[in-house]
C-alpha cells in the first residue's frame, strides 16, 4: 500500500519560445499511467474545499494550470502538504491516499489527469471508512 512519500511533485517539460511556453501532457510520455479521464476544478469560492476522499485503484496527476491551491495528503498514519502554483509541475498522487483541496487563489485551475473513468464504487468518502482501508488493506 502506499503512503505519503510516493505522491511526489513531478517536474513536466517546458518547450520555451519567445512566444510563450508550451508544456504537453502524453500517455506514454512522463505520465505513470493512460489517461483515461480528465477534468478541472475552477471558480471554486474563497475559503471553500474540494476533495475530501480516497481512491482504491485511481492514481492521478494534477496540475496548477492558474493560480495556486494546497493539497493535504493523508495515508492513515502521516501527512504532507504539497502547494502547486506553477504549471510546469504536477503532482503525483497513489491510490489509498485521503486528499483535500484547500488555499484557492482567486482565479485558480486545478487540472486533473485520471488514470481511471469515473466510478463510485472507486471511492472513499468516510475519513474512518478509509482509516480501516488501510488498517486491513
Amino acid at each position: 500500500m502506499f503512503n505519503v512519500e510516493d505522491c511526489d511533485i513531478v517536474e513536466l517539460p517546458i518547450v520555451h519560445s519567445e512566444k510563450g511556453n508550451i508544456t504537453v501532457l502524453e500517455n506514454g510520455a512522463g505520465i505513470p499511467f493512460d489517461i483515461r479521464r480528465i477534468y478541472y476544478l475552477y471558480d471554486i469560492p474563497t475559503g471553500a474545499g474540494r476533495g475530501g476522499h480516497s481512491h482504491y485503484r485511481l492514481q492521478q496527476f494534477v496540475v496548477a494550470v492558474g493560480g495556486s491551491f494546497t493539497f493535504l495528503l493523508d495515508d492513515g498514519t502521516r501527512e504532507k502538504e504539497v502547494f502547486l502554483n506553477r504549471p510546469d509541475k504536477a503532482l503525483l498522487i497513489k491510490p489509498g491516499i485521503w486528499r483535500e483541496i484547500k488555499d484557492f487563489s482567486g482565479g485558480s485551475i486545478c487540472l486533473v489527469l485520471a488514470s481511471l473513468k469515473y466510478s463510485e464504487d472507486d471511492y472513499i468518502r468516510d475519513y474512518g471508512d478509509f482509516l480501516d482501508f488501510r488498517r486491513n488493506g
